[in-house]
C-alpha cells in the first residue's frame, strides 16, 4: 500500500472526487508553497497572496469535477491562480512587486562581504526591472525561471499555444534585459 504523501496528483484528484477530502488536502500540502510564491510575485503582498491561494485551492475544490484526467493538477490550479491574479492587478490598474530578497537565495556568505553586496545590489536591480514589466511578461517569466514549467505547461496554465509561450517569453527576457540596462550605473 502506498502511502499518502507518495500519491500522484491523479490519483489525489479521483480520491477527491469519490469523496476523499484528505485526498485534496494531499494536494494543498504539495503546492500551496510555489503557488504562493508565484502569486507573491505577481501581485506584490504577502496577504493578498495568501488570500489567492485560498481562493485559488477553494475554486479548484468547487470545480473539481470538470478537470479533465488527462490534465495536469498542477498547471489547472496555476491557470486558475494565475487568473485570480491577473484579476487582482486588473481591478488595481497599478503592478506592484514583492521584493525577492524574502524568498531569493543569495550568494554564499563564504564568498567575502564584497561578493554579498554585490550579490544584493544585484537583486534590487533585478527586482527593479521585475517591476517595471507587464504583468503577462513577468508571469510567463516566473512560471519558466523561477517554477520551472514547461513550454507546454506554461501554455496550459495561460491559454496559450507553445509558439506563443515562446514568443511572448523572448519579449520578456528582451525586455527584462532592457530594464535591468536602465538601472546599470
Amino acid at each position: 500500500m502506498t502511502k499518502a504523501s507518495e500519491r500522484s496528483d491523479d490519483e489525489c484528484v479521483r480520491g477527491a472526487l469519490a469523496g476523499d477530502r484528505a485526498a485534496y488536502s494531499i494536494l494543498v500540502r504539495r503546492h500551496q508553497a510555489s503557488l504562493h510564491r508565484y502569486l507573491v510575485r505577481m501581485v506584490g503582498s504577502h496577504d493578498e497572496a495568501l488570500d489567492l491561494t485560498q481562493e485559488a485551492f477553494v475554486r479548484a475544490w468547487q470545480a473539481l469535477a470538470q478537470w479533465e484526467p488527462g490534465a495536469q493538477f498542477r498547471t489547472w490550479l496555476y491557470r486558475i491562480a494565475a487568473n485570480a491574479a491577473l484579476d487582482v492587478l486588473r481591478r488595481r490598474k497599478t503592478v506592484e512587486f514583492v521584493p525577492l530578497e524574502d524568498t531569493f537565495e543569495a550568494a554564499d556568505a563564504a564568498a567575502g562581504p564584497e561578493r554579498l553586496a554585490q550579490g544584493t545590489q544585484e537583486v534590487r536591480l533585478l527586482e527593479a526591472a521585475l517591476a517595471r514589466l507587464t504583468p503577462e511578461h513577468r508571469e510567463v517569466l516566473l512560471l519558466r525561471e523561477i517554477e520551472g514549467m514547461s513550454y507546454e505547461d506554461i501554455g496550459r496554465v495561460l491559454a496559450l499555444t507553445e509558439g506563443t509561450v515562446k514568443s511572448r517569453l523572448a519579449r520578456a527576457r528582451t525586455a527584462l534585459i532592457e530594464e535591468t540596462g536602465k538601472d546599470a550605473p
